[in-house]
Parts: structure tokens; C-alpha cells; sequence
């Protein structure tokens, strides 16, 4: 049995597993179909502190691995199918490795990024496609972008991308946008984002050179097929919490993400810790999914010590 199993390796789950390993906790980390979580499709990360030139994402990544197993934390490869936390020790059911045991588990599986499903889409993540202004915004300093989505989140990552770009066409499939009125209104009085909407998303255009060209869009009114230029494309359409593996065993509020106690890491069941973008429905930045990373190890320390007090009652009534 472990003292910890912690379920993903992004920032926050590597992180908590340097902390632990550093606290001879010697934790089991769960690595997952993508070991590295989604900073292993990004190329140059330039916003993590104590890298002034930039680092590759994956670069990132394995060096954050291989700090934790220096200090003596476990790595496996696997996919958890199922969890059991009514009763302790929790139980952790892992494809190809069995059920595990652990005294306290610390969730870390991140959220995916919704993709359109186009072709050209997700081959060339990192190469011309993002889903993260914050993240990659700075690369189209001056050049032409393409944000897709209706919501909230792509009129602020259609304003956001206004500091860099030379124009930011916001496209999306319907006439009317979902997104809040102030929100589209923000957008709208922005002279540097043109609008095509009821347009379809078809394939995003690569050229010869194996640059991204821009977004082939059908005209719902047209039916004609057309070619909107430009250097980038920003997929502004949602992510989804990676929790289905749970079975409703922890609370999450109505996106699926996952309800921690305010001001700590613990989810409704004590001994049971979340961080990262598994419970951040505002910030996802590596740097953020690695400070909460450090939370949780800290959590799960004292949970484990029995010094941690479990007391859901004062943020419940507010």
C-alpha cells in the first residue's frame, strides 16, 4: 500500500509528487495515455519562471519528472479506470496494473481542451493551432488571427489577443453568440476584431510550406466554401474536466470540474486531495497548476500526519 498515489503528471501532479517525494512519502505517480499532460503539445513555454530564454514543453515536463524520481518518487504507466474512495484504505483500479491502495490519493488529470474535430486541427497544435491565448498569444505579435467560438471564453481570448495581433477575426458557426452581452459588447467596440458569423468551420488550411494559411469556412447562407487568412488559429470553445473516471464519487459543481475547499486542496472527502485544472475553472496556467501541485502535497502531508482539520461546514453556509 502507498502513502499517496497521485493520478496525472501535468505541473500540478509533478509538482505535488517532488513535494511529497522530498516530505519520504515516496508517492506512486499514474501517468496516463499522456504522460506531461497538455504542456507535451506545446513547443516554446515562456511564461514559466527561472527560464528567461523559453522552454520546450516537453523539455519542461521531463525535467520536472526527473526531479521528482531523484528524490524517490514512483512512476507508472496507466490509464485508472475506476476509483474507491467509501472506504480506507482508497482503492485505485489502473488498466494493466490492477487496483492500488493508497492512504490518500491527490487528483491531478488536468481538463482537455474541446477541439472542433476538423481536419488540420489537432495534427498542428503548437505549429499555428492553440487553444490557449494566454499561453501563446505572444508568438503572433503583429500577424493576422483567427478566433473560433460563441462563448464567454472567445470574446476574452478574441480581446486578450488584441495586445499582439494586427487583426482577430472571430468566427462562429451561428449568427447569435452565446457569450454574456458585456462580454460581446467588449469585443464588438474593439476596432481590431472583425467578425464572420454563421460560418461552419471546415479544415484549417495549411500551405506548402507547412504553415498554417488560415481557416476554410462554409457560409451557412451561401453554402459557399471560403478561405479566412491567417497565421494563427485559436479553438475558444470549452475544455472539459478530466473527472468521468470518478463515478460521482467526488463533488464537482455543473461543468464537471472538481469543488475543492477554498483556500485548500481537499474535495469533499477527507484524505482526498485535487489540483491543477482539474479544479481551476479560471486561471489553467502551468504556473498556477503547479503552485496548487504544491498545495496539495502539503495537504496530503499533514492528512497524513493527522494534523489536518477537515471542516467543510463554514464554506458550506457562506
Amino acid at each position: 500500500m502507498y502513502k499517496t498515489i497521485v493520478i496525472g503528471t501535468g505541473p500540478a501532479g509533478l509538482t505535488a509528487a517532488i513535494y511529497l517525494a522530498r516530505a519520504n512519502l515516496s508517492p506512486l505517480v499514474i501517468e496516463g495515455l499522456q504522460p506531461g499532460g497538455q504542456l507535451t503539445t506545446t513547443t516554446e513555454v515562456e511564461n514559466f519562471p527561472g527560464f528567461p530564454e523559453g522552454i520546450l514543453g516537453p523539455d519542461l515536463m521531463e525535467n520536472m519528472r526527473k526531479q521528482a524520481e531523484r528524490f524517490g518518487a514512483q512512476f507508472k504507466n496507466g490509464w485508472v479506470e475506476s476509483v474507491d474512495f467509501s472506504q480506507r484504505p482508497f482503492k485505485v483500479k489502473v488498466d494493466g496494473l490492477g487496483v492500488l491502495e493508497a492512504e490518500s490519493v491527490i487528483i491531478s488529470t488536468g481538463a482537455s481542451a474541446r477541439y472542433l474535430g476538423i481536419p488540420g486541427e489537432q495534427e498542428n497544435v503548437g505549429r499555428g493551432v492553440s487553444t490557449c491565448a494566454t499561453c501563446d498569444g505572444f508568438f503572433f505579435r503583429g500577424k493576422k488571427i483567427i478566433v473560433v467560438g460563441g462563448g464567454d471564453s472567445a470574446m476574452e481570448e478574441a480581446s486578450f489577443l488584441t495586445r499582439f495581433a494586427s487583426n482577430v477575426t472571430l468566427v462562429h458557426r451561428r449568427e447569435e453568440l452565446r457569450a454574456s452581452k458585456i462580454m460581446q459588447d467588449r469585443a464588438r467596440d474593439n476596432s481590431k476584431v472583425t467578425w464572420a458569423l454563421n460560418r461552419t468551420p471546415l479544415a484549417v488550411t495549411v500551405g506548402d510550406t507547412g504553415i498554417v494559411k488560415g481557416l476554410t469556412v462554409r457560409n451557412n447562407e451561401t453554402g459557399q466554401e471560403e478561405l479566412i487568412e491567417a497565421d494563427g488559429v485559436f479553438v475558444a470553445i470549452g475544455h472539459t474536466p478530466n473527472t468521468g473516471f470518478l463515478g460521482g464519487q467526488i463533488t464537482t459543481d455543473a461543468n464537471g470540474y472538481i469543488v475543492v475547499n477554498p483556500g485548500t486542496t481537499e474535495t469533499n472527502i477527507p484524505g482526498v486531495f485535487a489540483c491543477g485544472d482539474v479544479q481551476d475553472t479560471r486561471y489553467r496556467q502551468a504556473i498556477s497548476a503547479a503552485g496548487t501541485g504544491c498545495m496539495a502535497a502539503m495537504d496530503a502531508e499533514k492528512y497524513l500526519e493527522g494534523t489536518m482539520v477537515h471542516d467543510w461546514s463554514e464554506s458550506l453556509d457562506k
